[in-house]
């Protein structure tokens, strides 16, 4: 990872003495603020303490600085505090700077120290991380060196839009921060603060506060760290016991490697959905019909179809995999099978109202906003945009036909879809609502989408099993295209268009040699490129072509 060259410019601190190379006043020798075994000592008379935190919007970095002032206030020194608040893709990104200065020094000088408004490359002590991606921003512009900081970082992700919205796999590469950090910071103090938080029902500052107190960077006593929360007067319990928690961890100066976090976090995703027993039907089935090495896979596809309409549909699942199996012969690649089940699975699970208006008013949702803190008021407003071709979907088929080809019909009711509607969801009214539609999914299999999504996976099946005849690697490609396929409303529309597009470019590739590369190029193309205009142009120039 690039990021600027430090700048090692004396440090200024005193009012009316000389100014140095970085425009900073000074005057005396100057010290490092951290000794050879991360431990602040007394040579910091001379110099202030600097401090750079970043994070982003609702993670407290004004709540965190604020403790920081007040502690170092309560030991006799003199704080300063400035914040700069930035733009980014998750609800705003800043950069709080703090200047730490002992008091006794200032008046043995008799002299008022001038301290910085802004941190620069080069010169911060502590450099601390709501997120690791800030630790990453951190380390770029500059606030992590290794001859002088110390980088506190919580190695969870807080994923950003352009990440969530990538077509396909969209995630920064957290690795690259984690030997960044590992390269550029003198020490490091890195684990999961948020979930340090989380399991003690307050913010992540509390975690990041007691991180520092466990560090030993500051010369302060802990009683002070922690009569800084319990002066706060919010939620002081929880604080303390996250600060406890955290204090322990960074005494510990065990970094936390993020790449092991995140196989961690895999794993208890995977076993946090996966349902200790299913009904007794289904694992008979599952043990006697799926290989081996595809259990695991279908298991989950089972519970994502059981929570998503019930058994019956998690029996059509394991109904459509086992017919494929007897006519393809792919009980012998249990490869292959695994990632069939897999996109199987999703496929069967599409995102219609029914499953909106279900996630909205999970008691998980809502045990997570009441999570958000105590004294804390939340109201909850989901905003919505159904298009008529919604409303069709989720009607009984010949209805929902009409109404999409009767232009009476749609001039009709295109007045009621033109415009969004906001629903307040913490509201009886609007929270009665909502719970009233996810509940009528049992409606679902009866309706015009579900009807027709069912044939378009028949048909997709149909389409794998005779290319795997005549072209296997071709199959297993387009089988894998379906990922392609996903969201709601015009998204889903627009991908499941291009995924037909792929469709019928593999049948008019069937023969040629690099029919299941240039498949796969596309399908690569499609997850990178936002814009789709010129890939559908070459799609259909292809198609065309034979």
């Amino acid at each position: 990872m690039a990021r600027p060259a430090p700048a090692h410019h004396p440090r200024a601190c005193w009012r009316g003495a000389g100014r140095s190379r970085g425009g900073r006043l000074m005057e005396g020798s100057l010290h490092e603020t951290v000794g050879a075994d991360g431990h602040a000592d007394e040579r910091t008379t001379t110099r202030p303490i600097t401090i750079a935190i970043t994070a982003i919007g609702g993670q407290g970095g004004g709540v965190l600085g604020q403790w920081i002032t007040d502690t170092a206030e309560r030991e006799g020194w003199i704080a300063q505090s400035t914040s700069v608040p930035g733009v980014a893709q998750r609800t705003g990104a800043t950069v709080y700077y703090l200047e730490l200065f002992p008091r006794a020094a200032a008046e043995a000088a008799g002299r008022e120290p001038v301290l910085a408004l802004m941190p620069v490359p080069g010169d911060v002590d502590i450099a601390i991380a709501a997120e690791w991606m800030e630790a990453g921003r951190a380390i770029f512009r500059g606030f992590v060196t290794p001859d002088r900081t110390l980088l506190i970082a919580s190695t969870h992700r807080d994923y950003a839009i352009r990440e969530k919205s990538a077509p396909g796999p969209g995630m920064e590469d957290a690795r690259a921060v984690w030997r960044a950090a590992r390269k550029a910071a003198r020490h490091l103090v890195a684990f999961d603060m948020r979930e340090v938080a989380v399991r003690h029902g307050t913010v992540i500052s509390a975690a990041l506060f007691g991180a520092l107190a466990g560090s030993g960077a500051l010369p302060f006593a802990r009683e002070s760290f922690e009569e800084a929360v319990r002066a706060s007067g919010r939620g002081v319990d929880a604080s303390l016991a996250a600060f406890a928690e955290a204090h322990r961890l960074a005494q510990q100066h065990e970094a936390t490697d993020v790449q092991s976090r995140e196989g961690q976090a895999t794993e208890d995703s995977v076993a946090s959905c996966t349902p200790a027993t299913l009904p007794a039907d289904l694992e008979a089935r599952l043990t006697a019909e799926v290989p081996a090495g595809a259990r695991e896979t279908v298991r989950l596809g089972i519970a994502r179809l059981i929570d998503w309409q019930g058994p019956a549909h998690a029996r059509d699942y394991l109904d459509r995999l086992a017919a494929f199996r007897e006519a393809d012969g792919t009980v012998h690649d249990p490869a292959f099978h695994e990632q069939l089940a897999r996109r199987l699975a999703v496929a069967m699970s599409y995102e219609d109202v029914y499953r909106v208006a279900e996630l909205k008013t999970r008691r998980e949702r809502l045990a997570r906003l009441m999570a958000s803190g105590e004294r804390h008021l939340t109201e909850v407003h989901d905003y919505f945009h159904p298009r008529i071709e919604e409303v069709a979907d989720s009607l009984p088929a010949p209805l929902g036909r009409w109404l999409l080809s009767s232009r009476f019909a749609r001039r009709l009711l295109a007045p009621l879809f033109r415009h969004g509607r906001t629903v307040h969801t913490s509201g009886l009214p609007g929270f009665l609502m909502l719970r009233l539609v996810g509940a009528a999914k049992g409606l679902r299999p009866f309706s015009f989408r579900h009807r027709r999504e069912m044939a378009e996976i028949d048909d997709w099946l149909t389409q794998v099993r005779e290319l795997r005849a005549h072209d296997p690697a071709l199959a297993r490609v387009l089988v894998e295209a379906r990922r392609l396929v996903k969201g709601y409303g015009d998204t889903h529309a627009r991908s499941r268009a291009l995924f037909e597009k792929l469709s019928r470019a593999a049948d008019r590739l069937v023969g040629e040699p690099d029919a299941a590369r240039r498949l796969e190029g596309w399908i690569a193309r499609a997850l990178k490129e936002p814009d789709w205009h010129a890939l559908e142009a070459e799609i259909d120039a292809a198609i065309d072509a034979r």
